[in-house]
């Protein structure tokens, strides 16, 4: 019996397959064969795979139906591709994972790397199977694809191999991860980026590389891989948490966050992969073809990025199809009838010239649940539970003269002075921002600062959030999203890379205050570290317009995209690149890439990022119509109340917190050894794990002693004559504030 009955899936454009499947299906099997896959042997006897379980597996079909349009030899070599791949994880499961052989799992995989070699690099000998079937496809993939595309299936292929150990590990463990770290993870060891860099190949036509790194394309690829993995676990679990013991799968990790029946967890799994898929069109439609004006990208290019898009679109029905098939899954009932090729069109928005089956009203209603919010509702205080925090607060003994220092700052940056469509009385005045007492969370998150040192702080939280609050209130509330864009485009210009660069006139506080900053910060910067330090504010600052946008389109985000966005919005990659910047010529780079460090940061970014949003419920839903908040999306992915909703949130804040212990205890010792790191180096990261413990405490407690989110405050700062529910109420720490660790740069 199935462990649970398969949910309807949203999947608004059919599968179509690919004439030439039969080539392939023969071509595939004496590949394999060529490459010892048919007799590789398990620990205990027996082999990983023979004949007849690889022609039942069908990976044929798969690519068949995941690639419907390119020729004969290009889907032989796609499905050799996934016939490697499939037999990667098999025989890692079997040799590794079965075992709990740590370290012979990392030596096995050191070595799988160096059959991905670049230019004048021989690799070595193969030793098995997958390194035989790995050199074989590099050698014959790559010659065709340009330097930027080698690197990111570099990075997307280690990934997949070298992030299995995380897998390993919780498996050895008895660990189970949290849902935002099982979808982050999953990413990485799922191998879904790998297969969206194939689709590149697949199509004939590889991303710009000036546009790789975009956000569009960045959630373009993101959407369509947790899609994949999402609805992969739902056809795996029964394979895998069932018969293999193993407990990477969104659907055990659901049961046990939520504590609910499996066939519960799994309708949350699917809701979950409609909103990626939903994401994935939003991107499309709305981002991309702003992203291809805004870079004046050639026609040629559009139309590539265009064949890109649509060969994830039919991935994800190809995969869908192949998954109902395949005997390596629990499928019972899920295909619709015969494989057969389908005409007509296929591209996004044509699901109409098909009958609308169940399963596409499952995804219009899923989209009106998310665009049928009401702004302004009167919430009323929102009452909160005990909070997990195991760190102590210190705070620095020079706070009352940054608090003096802060006040004068904002004057002079014009922080009290009127701004367009806020002609009485500006956006913040004394008394609120005295109330608001950034000094204060400075002062905690940066209690070893000197006095200057602290004085930065304070103001790069008062300008953060300055900002934060000033897109709403002028370019938002009317939908001006050019000006925004403007606006935002000249922030740049205030942050010069060489020291005698020059800047233009500040037009606004936030110029004039990011004009102030940037000379007081970047001063002592290496040229590298200010180009990192740089990066990370325009990250912070572009969050602003996507908000902006959501806003435009009366949208309740979706639930991984607002975590991820919220990062930035709350400027929490900004911290994160200053806290690291004194020290950026002492660790090495890769350091601060690895799982261990990557998980530690966004662990402690996402607890302070949904403190704000417990805290500001009532300020941002009912007082200024926002529906950036998690507590928010939580009530609408969910369709529960704000008090489940809340008190989701506040799991998932001890969720993280715990695993940010987690990583503390037995991460950080094992990256040590890993990378025979020396003493100064443990130092610094050890430290690094200290400015987090600070940074979170410090921002819980500055929520609980700040006066801004008492009701009483709330309605003092509603403009008078405004529509109900209208205030000036700053949305930043609050939404963008940051701590800026700029007593680090100087060591």
């Amino acid at each position: 019996m199935q462990a649970f009955a398969l949910p309807e899936f949203y999947m608004p454009y059919p599968a179509r397959i690919n004439p030439h499947m039969e080539r392939s299906r023969e071509h595939s099997m004496a590949w394999a064969r060529q490459m010892g896959m048919l007799d590789s042997p398990k620990p205990g006897g027996g082999v990983v795979w023979d004949e007849a379980e690889l022609a039942r597996m069908d990976y044929a079909l798969m690519c068949a139906y995941t690639h419907p349009d390119c020729d004969g030899p290009t889907l032989d070599l796609i499905t050799d591709w996934y016939v490697w791949v499939f037999f990667f994880d098999d025989h890692f499961l079997e040799q590794f994972k079965y075992s709990r052989d740590l370290l012979g799992a990392k030596a096995y995989l050191d070595h799988l790397e160096l059959f991905m070699t670049t230019d004048g690099q021989t690799p070595p000998e193969p030793d098995n199977p997958a390194e035989a079937g790995l050199k074989d496809l590099w050698e014959r993939t790559v010659p065709a694809m340009s330097h930027g595309w080698r690197q990111r299936f570099i990075t997307s292929t280690h990934n997949l191999m070298v992030e299995s150990m995380w897998e390993l590990d919780n498996i050895d463990r008895g660990r189970i991860a949290n849902p935002i770290e099982y979808v982050q993870m999953r990413r990485r060891v799922g191998g879904a980026p790998w297969s969206a860099n194939l689709v590149e190949y697949a199509v004939g036509a590889e991303i710009p590389d000036g546009l790789a790194g975009t956000r569009p394309m960045r959630v373009l690829s993101d959407t369509f891989s947790d899609a994949v993995h999402l609805r992969n676990d739902l056809f795996s679990y029964q394979r895998e948490v069932q018969e293999e013991g193993e407990n990477s799968n969104a659907v055990l990790v659901f049961e046990r966050f939520f504590g609910c029946p499996t066939q519960e967890a799994a309708e949350l799994v699917n809701d979950l992969l409609t909103s990626r898929l939903q994401q994935f069109e939003n991107t499309t439609l709305i981002e991309v073809p702003a992203l291809l004006a805004e870079n004046t990208v050639p026609v040629h290019e559009q139309i590539g990025v265009a064949a890109y898009v649509k060969g994830l679109q039919d991935w994800q029905s190809g995969g869908h199809e192949w998954h109902a098939r395949s005997s390596r899954y629990m499928n019972e009932g899920a295909a619709s009838g015969p494989a057969v090729v389908l005409r007509g069109p296929t591209g996004l928005g044509t699901s109409a010239a098909v009958p609308m089956p169940s399963p596409a009203r499952l995804g219009l209603r899923r989209r009106s649940q998310q665009q049928s919010h009401t702004p302004f509702q009167r919430v009323g205080h929102l009452p909160l539970p005990d909070l997990y925090m195991p760190y102590p607060i210190r705070t620095s003994p020079h706070l009352d003269a940054a608090r003096r220092h802060a006040v004068g700052w904002a004057r002079r940056m014009g922080m009290f002075d009127s701004v367009p469509g806020v002609e009485a009385g500006g956006l913040w005045d004394e008394r609120r921002f005295i109330g608001f007492d950034f000094a204060h969370c400075a002062a905690m998150i940066h209690a070893d600062a000197s006095p200057e040192q602290l004085n930065l702080s304070s103001d790069w939280l008062a300008w953060g959030t300055y900002g934060d609050d000033y897109f709403p209130v002028v370019f938002g509330a009317p939908r001006d999203l050019v000006a925004a864009k403007l606006c935002n485009d000249r922030l740049s210009a205030f942050m010069p890379l060489e020291d005698a660069g020059t800047t233009p006139e500040p037009t606004n506080p936030i110029e004039r205050g990011l004009e102030d900053l940037w000379r007081r910060t970047a001063g002592p910067m290496t040229m590298p570290a200010r180009q990192q330090f740089r990066k990370a504010v325009e990250d912070m600052t572009e969050s602003w317009l996507w908000e902006l946008v959501n806003q435009a389109q009366h949208r309740v985000p979706d639930p991984v995209d607002y975590i991820e966005m919220r990062r930035k919005t709350f400027g929490s990659d900004m911290t994160m690149s200053l806290a690291r910047l004194a020290h950026s010529d002492m660790v090495p780079a890769e350091i601060y890439q690895t799982r261990v460090m990557r998980e530690l940061d966004t662990a402690a970014q996402d607890y302070a990022c949904f403190t704000n949003d417990l805290f500001s419920y009532q300020k941002e839903i009912e007082f200024e119509g926002e529906v950036h908040n998690l507590v928010l999306v939580v009530e609408n992915f969910l369709e529960v109340d704000r008090w489940k909703a809340r008190d989701v949130v506040a799991d998932l804040m001890t969720a993280r917190m715990q695993q940010f212990e987690h990583i503390i205890a037995n991460g950080l010792p094992a990256l040590f050894d890993d990378f025979a790191l020396d003493e100064q180096t443990r130092g610094i990261l050890t430290r690094h794990a200290d400015d987090l413990k600070e940074w979170m405490s410090g921002i819980l407690e500055w929520h609980r002693k700040c006066a801004r989110y008492t009701e009483a405050e709330l309605r003092r700062s509603r403009i008078p004559g405004a529509p109900t529910g209208f205030s000036l109420l700053p949305t930043g720490l609050g939404t963008s504030a940051v701590r800026v660790g700029a007593g680090r740069l100087q060591g």
